[in-house]
């Protein structure tokens, strides 16, 4: 009799930003294991961990920085352990972000500035369309046309290697359009992340958090 796999873990990080329900009952219906804590032990030692995020770039930033997110996040990519980041929780991974004209360092594990949409309307909020990279895993199984739910004000639109993490190379990057193109998705071996959410874009989201959980 042949034993089924165990379920992946995953650990949705709760420093104070972000829809973590939602992201724990997307990511069980997906087949993981899930627990919500900032505990320094699981987070390390989960499968997975997940960074959501909601709100402004710097009170992001700054909760995360208090409860030790930034370092967990560090090391577990220097291990070359998982981790995805939703919404904000994406934009902290980069450089810098600008707000209100203040800019807040990020996380610096990839290039690139998180700056207002310019776009006649915004936020950017509802469905739309990605253009996924030739090659990618988070997106495969899932058509051209599929569509993904957006809530954003801030995004990167341009991308550059002259700074990030060492450790990271070859990032495959996910495209939209909304009033100019923006990155919508990256991922680049241990590290991944998305601009829309996941755990709000029906099955397509569905289909692609699988495909993160079945990469751990």
């Amino acid at each position: 009799m042949e034993l089924s796999a165990p379920a992946k873990s995953v650990v949705v990080f709760d420093y104070g930003f972000g829809n973590v329900r939602s992201a724990e009952r997307a990511l069980a219906r997906a087949g993981a294991e899930v627990e919500i804590t900032r505990d320094f032990d699981r987070a390390m030692n989960a499968d997975g961990l997940l960074v959501p995020g909601v709100g402004a770039f710097a009170a992001c930033m700054r909760g995360l920085t208090e409860a030790r997110g930034d370092w967990i996040i560090d090391r577990r990519l220097s291990g070359g352990r998982p981790v995805m980041g939703i919404c904000v929780g994406m934009q902290i991974l980069f450089a810098r972000g600008i707000e209100h004209g203040l800019e807040t360092d990020g996380l610096d594990e990839w290039p690139g500035t998180v700056a207002p949409l310019e776009a006649d309307v915004v936020p950017h909020m509802g469905w739309n369309t990605v253009e996924a990279p030739a090659g990618s895993e988070l997106f495969a199984g899932l058509d051209a046309d599929a569509r993904f739910y957006f809530v954003h004000s801030y995004a990167v639109q341009e991308w550059g290697m002259e700074t990030g993490n060492p450790l990271l190379h070859a990032p495959k990057v996910a495209w939209s359009l909304y009033g100019k193109p923006f990155v919508a998705a990256v991922e680049n071996g241990a590290l991944t992340a998305t601009q829309f959410h996941p755990e709000k874009s029906g099955d397509a989201g569905a289909q692609l958090l699988n495909n993160w959980i079945g990469s751990l």
